[in-house]
């Protein structure tokens, strides 16, 4: 398959929004893999996830922003990984700072309305929250033709 339909095809395994493997490179240059639910935005190559500060990928990230994102079919016919270079916002600090107003609209893109946006907000702040981004950079996979 030609480099740009591997491409359209990883794109296409994307979506909007779904769960994937993220890998980061620990100290010893060994990966890292968590699992995340993501947003992703077609029109900027954009990939968003949410995550706990203190967390392994963190602190990869932060020593080394190289980022990969592991996405297959549910039935393994296809997979593709997406690699970019992470950028953190800060940690929530206050329920209306820039922040949580980034993780309440990934909040939308992934999964929908919230029943209580102010318990969110408070949520966020006491887990002290960030968000996870990168620019699609480099893809590669197999499309399952």
């Amino acid at each position: 398959m030609p480099p740009h339909d591997i491409r359209t095809s990883v794109l296409a395994l994307l979506g909007d929004s779904g769960r994937g493997g993220v890998l980061t490179l620990k100290k010893d240059g060994r990966p890292q893999v968590s699992t995340i639910d993501y947003a992703h935005d077609p029109a900027t190559g954009r990939v968003r996830f949410s995550t706990t500060d203190g967390r392994a990928k963190v602190r990869n990230l932060r020593r080394d922003p190289r980022v990969s994102l592991y996405v297959s079919r549910p039935d393994g016919g296809a997979y593709g990984v997406c690699e970019g270079v992470a950028t953190l916002t800060p940690v929530a600090a206050a329920p209306d700072d820039a922040t949580v107003a980034e993780l309440v609209g990934l909040y939308r893109a992934v999964r929908g309305e919230h029943p209580d946006w102010d318990e969110y907000r408070r949520v966020m702040v006491e887990d002290r929250r960030l968000v996870v981004s990168f620019t699609i950079g480099h893809v590669y996979g197999w499309g399952g033709v």
